[in-house]
């Protein structure tokens, strides 16, 4: 049944509240990896974004802050970001929407006893608490073969948890090359640092056996600003002769999240990376040079989101995701959604939590589908207005498409 203009709100509300979300990329582990996963009260505030926060708040030497415990920094936050100023910040407020969101009481501020209840908590359950809360379909971790605690369990061998996919993250194959080859031949591949055709070769291997191992989803990668292909660096040199074809022979999409400067602050650690603008040409470059591989994109700096939307008009290889990192912000996540839509339709995905923390995927989604209801909300008005009708079972359509339906189209695969 169509739908009248005055109605719309209610429709645009009652699909985003029922969809079941695809979280495209994340940082949270299942109970496999035991310690990996984080969630809870302390793992919330002490995240990375609220201690490059703090800092601003504090003449605190950054040594003394690293010196304390998980719980003491945790309370020195919460005084800092909640007691002696308030939480408007969307990192605070994420943790009261948090708080609220599994039944606590924000008012009574009263940290202990929030502890309380998490340690009350099986992990288990709570893993199952959080994904009805956020109406998770399932997630897609960031699984790094080089670090260590990730590898001894994919070792293992172990069946996880089908709610949480994988995805093969390449970083150090690509960014630091220098120290990566000599882990390969640790482990018994035939690379040197000089890339010849023999080390691509065994590059490849390492890149199938892991994909036979993991079953990713995608493989990805963190880029700097700087980052170009085509270019005579080992960066550009491993992706077009390792990467882009085992890509194409695996069907296994390469995701590329570019615009991340690392520690531009290294007092801050992971606190402490920061953003640049990247060049579009090398998007363009790939998407027309590999028309049979699949990309998917984000970028870290608001300057490169109009540069990015019109290359993914271009190249329908290139599927656009989320708002990263520094972007997830509403009003940020708000004009980028309608500069995508107005340009791609419904042909993107609007969001990923990019979540560190169990818990994170609650509120980063309810921030998110607020600002993206309220823009599905005015472009139904206009084409109303216009003399177009839609209908309930449109909406919801819509709706599926932009929380997970279209980059699984994109994929051309279920999981």
């Amino acid at each position: 049944m169509n739908i009248r203009k005055e109605d719309v709100s209610k429709a645009v509300k009652k699909a985003i509240d029922e969809v079941q979300i695809i979280d495209l990329h994340t940082h949270i582990f299942d109970l496999r990896f035991k310690d990996l996963l984080l969630w809870g009260i302390d793992d919330l505030l002490t995240y990375h974004y609220l201690i490059a926060e703090v800092m601003r708040f504090s003449d605190m030497p950054y040594d003394e802050f690293w010196k304390m415990t998980k719980t003491e920094q945790a309370n020195f936050i919460w005084k800092k970001l909640f007691i002696e100023n308030s939480p408007v910040s969307e990192a605070t407020r994420g943790v009261i929407t948090v708080l609220k969101s599994v039944g606590l009481d924000p008012a009574i501020r009263d940290l202990e006893s929030y502890r309380k209840f998490f340690a009350s908590k099986k992990v288990s359950e709570y893993v199952d608490l959080v994904f009805k809360i956020a109406k998770i379909k399932y997630v897609i971790m960031t699984n790094d073969p080089f670090v260590e605690d990730e590898r001894k369990i994919w070792i293992k061998n172990e069946k996880g948890d089908a709610r949480f996919k994988s995805a093969l993250r390449i970083d150090p194959l690509l960014v630091k090359w220098s120290s990566s080859y000599l882990k390969l031949k640790e482990w018994g591949y035939n690379v040197e640092e000089k890339l010849t055709e023999k080390t691509f070769s065994e590059i490849k291997r390492f890149l199938s056996e892991w994909m036979d191992r993991m079953n990713p989803v995608y493989m990805a990668a963190s880029l700097p600003p700087e980052f170009k292909v085509p270019a005579d660096t080992e960066t550009a040199l491993i992706i077009e002769n390792a990467i882009i074809p085992v890509s194409y022979e695996r069907n296994v999409p390469f995701a590329m999240m570019i615009g991340a400067k690392r520690l531009s602050n290294p007092q801050l650690k992971l606190a402490g990376d920061s953003v640049g603008k990247a060049d579009i040409n090398t998007i363009e470059y790939m998407a027309r040079m590999y028309p049979h591989n699949k990309f998917l994109l984000t970028m870290l700096s608001k300057e490169n989101q109009h540069e990015l939307v019109v290359a993914a008009r271009k190249f329908r290889n290139i599927h656009v995701f989320g708002c990263w990192w520094f972007l997830n912000n509403p009003s940020i996540v708000d004009e980028i959604t309608r500069e995508r839509m107005e340009m791609l339709g419904l042909s993107f995905t609007p969001q990923h939590s990019d979540a560190r923390v169990l818990d994170q995927l609650i509120y980063k989604w309810d921030h998110s589908k607020k600002v993206i209801e309220k823009v599905l909300m005015d472009k139904y008005s206009d084409i109303l207005e216009d003399g177009w009708t839609v209908t309930d079972d449109e909406i919801k359509r819509d709706v599926e498409k932009l929380f997970g339906g279209e980059f699984e189209e994109f994929l051309k695969r279920k999981f």
